[in-house]
């Protein structure tokens, strides 16, 4: 059973919110998936987020705040060689699913990626 349907016959832009649910449709696509796999969104689960900074620097300042401020623990990892440039900061938390959960999740990823002059890359969930 699909929750989170488009309407027949229209393109939606995936950086578009919902108006129901105040959700970008791409995160609802991810929610579908969940629940498609058979998670049930009422339950915790591991939920992971994942952003990319350009410095060392810059990923410890996101993986601080994203710790202190919402409660994360957070990890960051070396850049890959095909992208020296790009310091990945991992955010874990343990969460229900709901909308309203990753609505400000993700809105707290985006503008703590646009402080730090960094690229929020989305997240996912824990079946």
């Amino acid at each position: 059973m699909a929750i989170f349907r488009k309407r027949r016959g229209k393109e939606v832009d995936p950086d578009e919110r919902s108006p129901k649910f105040g959700v970008k449709y791409k995160d609802l696509m991810v929610m579908n998936q969940l629940v498609e796999h058979g998670a049930d969104l009422t339950e915790v689960r591991e939920v992971i987020f994942y952003s990319y900074a350009p410095s060392r620097e810059a990923a410890e300042r996101m993986a601080s705040e994203a710790a202190a401020g919402e409660g994360f623990d957070t990890e960051v990892r070396e850049p890959v060689p095909q992208h020296p440039a790009q310091w990945c900061v991992v955010c874990k938390k343990h969460a229900v699913v709901d909308p309203m959960f990753v609505r400000g999740a993700v809105e707290f990823f985006e503008g703590l990626a646009t402080r730090n002059g960094a690229e929020y890359d989305g997240w996912e969930a824990a079946l």
